[in-house]
């Protein structure tokens, strides 16, 4: 995944973005000895140690058994920023109603940075994938291969979107990823004319998603749900169509609900 670190930025503090190196690198190690560490970042022991302080002292990194871990205070972090999304605060509860209907998993995703960032998952009793699932939940991702990013992406002001392919590509995951940039423009103008997108194998093979966007009453989009399944079934018409008609009714609820909230400091006041 690209660092989004703006490199030779004047206004970029060299210890704090070197403070989230070892953040990063803490995160994909799963936990790292000072040495480990220092050779994977190519810096000596004592300014990795320094840093690692730092980050003990702040309550941001643990130490077990000789190990320096990510703590729970990231846990504590990233609730609250979830929680102060209104799409997440609405969303969550019709996306669990949508994955019991549907028995598929379901998805709450939005954009930023040029990035998928999933909101919210839940699990139908019919789901499947879920140690993949509960992964992608931990990471932000690319936008066009999957069915909630391909919603946002058309739905996103044509300049932003030149932006993210020419800042992140169109990386394949697989033979069905799109990966040329015309194609996947005409494919966003689809979407829109039809009202939902299609996830058809572009990420997993054998797997397939529908997703559908979520606005806001000027048409600024928000983020995007999604539903996914094996293929076999997903393909079946009329189950098809029924999870079509889920997942647009779905995100529909949604940016009413999300409209309705921003509009309530709306109403003329009486005296």
């Amino acid at each position: 995944m690209p660092n989004e670190r703006t490199n030779g930025s004047p206004r970029t503090l060299k210890t704090v973005s070197r403070a989230f190196d070892v953040v990063r690198a803490l995160e994909e190690l799963d936990g790292a000895g000072v040495t480990e560490l220092a050779d994977h970042l190519d810096l000596s022991k004592s300014v990795v140690y320094t840093y690692l302080s730092s980050l003990r002292e702040e309550k941001y990194v643990v130490k077990e058994e000789g190990q320096y871990r990510l703590s729970l205070q990231f846990l504590l972090v990233g609730e609250y920023v979830r929680n102060q999304s209104t799409l997440y605060r609405i969303g969550k509860p019709e996306l669990e109603e949508l994955a019991a209907e549907t028995g598929e998993y379901a998805h709450l995703a939005t954009e930023q940075h040029g990035l998928g960032v999933n909101l919210y998952k839940v699990s139908g009793e019919k789901a499947v994938g879920s140690d993949y699932q509960v992964n992608k939940l931990q990471r932000a991702d690319y936008l066009h291969f999957s069915a909630t990013g391909k919603s946002i992406l058309a739905h996103l002001p044509e300049e932003r979107v030149e932006w993210i392919i020419d800042r992140y590509g169109l990386p394949r995951k697989t033979d069905a990823t799109i990966t040329d940039r015309e194609r996947l423009f005409e494919e966003l103008e689809t979407i829109r004319e039809r009202g939902y997108s299609l996830n058809d194998e572009e990420e997993i093979k054998g797997l397939q998603a529908i997703g559908a966007p979520v606005k806001n009453r000027h048409g600024r989009i928000l983020g995007s749900i999604s539903v996914s399944g094996p293929v076999r079934r997903m393909k079946e018409p009329d189950y098809h169509d029924e999870l079509v008609e889920s997942v647009v009714n779905t995100a529909n609820v949604i940016e009413v609900n999300v409209n309705m909230e921003e509009t309530d400091d709306e109403f003329p006041t009486f005296s």
